[in-house]
């Protein structure tokens, strides 16, 4: 679980300012062009700080890790990162149909959440707003690899049992592949996060690809063997 004490002490003052040090969608990170010439599958990474490299330089980040694993696969893979710090689902809402268009995606890693989770924002608003980013990939022809997370349980453990099930009602309803929580193993470990208690260390991030990439991998797989046939 996260370190509660860090987060209880500077969870708001952070959460104000995490929209202003954003990127924005254009400044995102993207190693290749969008244009899909080369042949190589795209993937659309679309999430919040857990996802941008937060506190470090991009190339540590856990996204960039993944690029470099990709690039060992026999098929060829584009990765885009849309990920916004401080994003809320109703910001990616918002945003994802022209990150759609724009990618053109194989597949979508969904990483949205837990700033919702952070601001006591509605469970069932956040369920409808995922839902509706579900919908948009699933007509966009892609394919969804959902992550879950957990969060403090400082507004009850009604509110925490409620957000926490929705990632896992949405994974069973729509038979996603999905990661539960990939901070696990990473959250309780002061070496593995920052000092505000909420963000992963540059040490951490091989260990979140690692927690995603048994329920990435076979997704991948699907992908591409669909291309073959």
């Amino acid at each position: 679980m996260l370190r509660f004490p860090f987060i209880v002490v500077g969870l708001f003052a952070l959460l104000l300012s995490l929209p202003l040090a954003a990127n924005s969608p254009e400044e995102t990170n993207s190693s290749t062009s969008v244009d899909g010439e080369n042949g190589a599958h795209p993937l659309l990474v679309f999430g919040d700080s857990l996802s941008t490299a937060w506190g470090m330089d991009e190339s540590e980040g856990w996204v960039a890790l993944l690029e470099e694993r990709l690039a060992d696969r026999d098929a060829a893979w584009e990765v885009h990162n849309a990920s916004i710090s401080g994003e809320t689902t109703a910001g990616g809402r918002q945003r994802l149909p022209d990150n759609l268009e724009r990618t053109e995606p194989d597949l979508v890693i969904l990483e949205l959440g837990g700033n919702d989770g952070l601001r006591g924002l509605s469970p069932a608003a956040m369920r409808d707003n995922l839902e509706a980013m579900l919908d948009a990939i699933d007509a966009a022809g892609a394919e969804t690899l959902l992550l879950g997370i957990r969060i403090p349980p400082n507004y009850g453990p009604q509110y925490t049992d409620r957000f926490e099930a929705v990632f896992r009602d949405l994974a069973e309803e729509r038979e996603l592949a999905f990661e539960p929580f990939f901070l696990d193993g990473i959250a309780d470990d002061d070496v593995m996060m920052h000092d505000d208690g909420i963000h992963p260390s540059a040490e951490a991030q091989p260990q979140l690809l690692d927690n995603l990439w048994p329920s990435l991998k076979p997704v991948l797989e699907r992908v591409e063997t669909e291309e073959r046939q």
